[in-house]
């Protein structure tokens, strides 16, 4: 019976997710968002639209102007001084989004590509992030023209934020680290970066712009995105195949093929995991049919590590400052 059970919630957890391919027949990107957020909203039964947190700061005294909801009417009581409470919000950060619009992108045997996948992650994630209150931006990568749109709280930014992930690309040559080298340095405020990508690229172009990103002191999600086949060669019969970045084709024979091709894809595929472990990022590989409302419960179910940063940090101010009032405290 237990595991009649552990299989029923399984199905049933299943099941909470959404059909990619239901989702692609939406041509509203931002329809398609919201779709999936509600979905994945009344799946874990924990709705996005109640608002978000806050923590307490601070007390500061009270000033002509200042709103009484804010007073702290206890405090008042007791000491006869009114004084407001200041709060800090957990989840108003950063979001920069990074979506890579290369060529090898373009692929897909679903009915839909890597590319529509990848834009469509993109968007709910920031429409989930944009619920939550945080701030988001957008940079393409590997197209002729990248755009970049920074993160900006003001009416109407999600809808700019849709008709740019909406646009078409002509897709390029992958210039992953060169872009994520670029958001570096336009990205002078620490938040989250979402990397979506196939990948498709050496490893070790990545590391030194990784590495600029968590200098700033980011947190880092890589999420790679791939066809089915990609994983596992599945060629019926042998075949010219091209080379999306390079136009270059290939002769292959699956028979003689296929076990060459995961021993490579298997190394290709550790060595992203190991440059990820040294850059302390955050991994998640998708193949365009599966659900993307797992992407959401990654976001979500890591807690992001800036808040205890930033708790840390102003902890630590403090003491410095009670214990030793007199001396500058200098941090490395």
């Amino acid at each position: 019976m237990a595991g009649q059970d552990s299989s029923n919630t399984a199905t049933t957890r299943r099941r909470q997710f959404i059909d990619p391919a239901a989702i692609m027949q939406i041509k509203n990107l931002t329809l398609r968002a919201k779709t999936i957020v509600e979905g994945f909203a009344s799946g874990i039964h924990r709705s996005p639209l109640r608002g978000f947190s806050v923590e307490f700061a601070e007390y500061r005294p009270y000033v002509l102007g200042d709103d009484p909801r804010n007073l702290d009417w206890k405090l008042l009581a007791r000491t006869d001084r009114v004084y407001i409470k200041q709060y800090e919000d957990e989840t108003n950060r950063r979001c920069y989004i990074a979506i890579d619009q290369s060529r090898s992108m373009a692929y897909g045997r679903e009915g839909y590509s890597k590319a529509e996948y990848a834009r469509t992650l993109a968007a709910t994630l920031a429409y989930y992030l944009t619920l939550q209150r945080d701030v988001v931006g957008i940079m393409t990568c590997g197209n002729e023209s990248p755009d970049y749109l920074p993160p900006r709280h003001r009416n109407g930014h999600l809808q700019q934020l849709m008709r740019l992930l909406d646009r078409d690309s002509a897709g390029a040559d992958s210039n992953l680290g060169e872009a994520l080298s670029h958001l570096a340095g336009l990205s002078r405020r620490r938040g989250l970066v979402v990397l979506i990508s196939d990948l498709l690229t050496d490893p070790e172009t990545l590391s030194q712009p990784l590495g600029y990103l968590r200098g700033r002191g980011h947190e880092i999600l890589v999420i790679r995105v791939l066809d089915a086949s990609e994983v596992d060669l599945s060629l019926e019969k042998s075949a010219m195949l091209t080379d999306m970045e390079t136009r270059r084709e290939i002769y292959v024979d699956p028979q003689a093929a296929q076990a060459e091709y995961r021993r490579r894809f298997d190394s290709h595929q550790q060595q992203l995991v190991d440059l990820c472990h040294r850059r302390a990022a955050r991994m998640l590989t998708l193949t365009i049919d599966q659900p993307l409302d797992v992407a959401l419960l990654e976001l979500i179910s890591k807690p992001a590590s800036l808040k205890a940063n930033a708790v840390e940090a102003r902890t630590t101010r403090g003491r410095k400052q009670a214990a030793a009032p007199t001396h500058e405290a200098v941090r490395s």
